[in-house]
């Protein structure tokens, strides 16, 4: 099969989050069972930056956006097998971040139009075009209303894949004329209209061929009102087209025996490097160097999403068990200010590090006994995926990829990959922290056969791309 992506990221030219990890991992895979596969991204200054001297000038043309008439060049790369198109135009995309400009909105739909006009123009037609988050969630949508009279486009199949359905794209409907250049009856009609705005990521889900998200729990999560930020109903309405297909992880690169962060290399076979990366974070960040405590790794965004203000609710009573916390994020500023406050008032057994530093976090996942994890939503999550691949057991809420890929430590068969809890509080966090701790100190031999279940996971993209190829071919 010919498959093209479109995103407004992908690793490892330009990624801020799971979107730009899959981007980066599934299309390689793809290719390696196969088929000929072909990503589209926009060319951002921080990848003129970094491979601007590898890609190649493919052509140039003008494309209208609305009234204004936008040069599109296009530059390619090839790397694993996958080529990638990168869509050029300084006005829109050199501006020192992905996303979070004021006119983010025009950026996507002249990046959207650009891209189909560059199927044409480099001659790759795909026989499944797959659209990613409300950046592109239009495309499904243009395809059947403004580029059916091509000819070649026509028996394209799309699907569209929903990372996160908080990001809706919700703009003033008077965009589809000025700027996608289309009439306003599919709005007036209200097929494209939700709470009195176009809202992009509907038209994805109600154009597409098929719709996917990130685990089979998101899936069903947002169809309720609790977690469809609105779109439930949608959601609901579509149920017969959607799917949930878990995320994976690069196993090349997130692997304990070869990481090159890690100062010793370790494997389920032979964990003894594991407890020489666990001496050597405690000296690192300035904890005392002990075997016997259990070293609680965290490494995330510090957002209510994420649970944070639960965990900072928690933070005085977790600190008076014989635990070391070893943090690393950003977020919210309340949110980094307590775990600096909690850190200066318990140096011994919190290191709080308000930055991003990917060496870092390698290091925390691999010396870490148990991986914090506790999100209010969670549509797949890879840290959990990773921690356990390093030994790192995850202590999770049970939502979304979280509830999909961890399973709960059971006293009575010795089963599980880490520990869990349903419905997000405080109480029920400790708790489960309590449990936790007491299978670390009392029962070795079940966290030894918790640990050795965990790392044999198979979270690979290896298995992950059956079920896109699976499903690229009923299409």
């Amino acid at each position: 099969m010919k498959l093209l992506f479109v995103a407004a990221e992908g690793a490892p030219f330009a990624k801020t989050g799971g979107l730009g990890d899959v981007i980066g991992a599934l299309p390689k895979s793809l290719v390696q069972h196969g088929h000929e596969v072909a990503v589209m991204l926009p060319y951002y200054d921080v990848v003129a930056g970094k491979f601007g001297d590898q890609v190649e000038e493919v052509c140039y043309f003008y494309t209208q956006v609305g009234w204004r008439r936008q040069y599109v060049g296009i530059k390619r790369l090839v790397r694993d097998g996958v080529t990638f198109y990168f869509i050029d135009n300084q006005h829109y995309f050199f501006r020192g971040k992905v996303y979070g400009d004021w006119d983010d909105g025009e950026r996507f739909a002249f990046f959207q139009l650009a891209a189909l006009e560059a199927m044409e123009q480099v001659g790759f037609i795909p026989d499944v075009l797959h659209a990613h988050d409300y950046h592109t969630a239009m495309l499904p949508y243009l395809l059947k209303e403004k580029y059916h009279w091509i000819d070649a486009y026509r028996g394209i199949k799309t699907v569209f894949t929903i990372h996160n359905i908080e990001f809706q794209g919700q703009f003033d409907p008077a965009m589809l004329g000025d700027l996608f250049g289309v009439g306003a009856e599919r709005y007036e009609d209200g097929t494209l209209r939700w709470n009195d705005c176009l809202n992009w990521m509907k038209a994805g889900v109600l154009y597409a061929d098929r719709v996917t998200t990130v685990s089979p729990s998101y899936a069903e999560e947002i169809m309720t009102p609790e977690f469809g930020k609105g779109l439930d109903v949608v959601m609901r309405m579509e149920a017969g087209k959607l799917t949930g297909i878990v995320n994976g992880i690069d196993t090349d690169l997130i692997n304990p025996e070869t990481d090159p962060h890690l100062p010793a290399h370790f494997s389920a076979g032979d964990l003894s490097g594991k407890a020489t990366n666990k001496a050597l974070l405690q000296e690192k960040l300035g904890l005392p160097v002990r075997a016997d405590v259990p070293l609680i790794g965290v490494v995330s965004r510090l957002t209510d999403q994420k649970g944070f203000d639960v965990v900072v609710s928690e933070l005085h009573h977790i600190l008076q068990f014989d635990v070391q916390i070893a943090l690393l994020g950003t977020g919210y500023a309340d949110f980094e200010q307590a775990f600096a406050w909690f850190a200066g008032q318990y140096p011994d057994k919190l290191s709080a590090n308000i930055t991003f530093d990917l060496g870092l976090a390698q290091q925390i996942y691999a010396a870490s006994d148990l991986f914090l994890m506790p999100s209010a939503f969670e549509p797949c999550g890879l840290s959990q995926m990773m921690a356990m691949r390093y030994g790192s057991l995850p202590l999770v809420h049970e939502v979304g990829g979280l509830r999909d890929t961890v399973i709960p430590y059971n006293q009575f068969d010795k089963s599980g990959t880490g520990f869990a809890f349903k419905g997000l509080s405080g109480y029920l966090l400790t708790k489960t922290l309590e449990n936790a701790l007491e299978v670390y100190y009392n029962r070795q031999d079940d966290w030894a056969t918790l640990q050795q279940s965990a790392m044999s996971q198979d979270f690979s993209w290896e298995t992950a791309s059956l079920a896109y190829i699976n499903l690229y071919e009923q299409l």
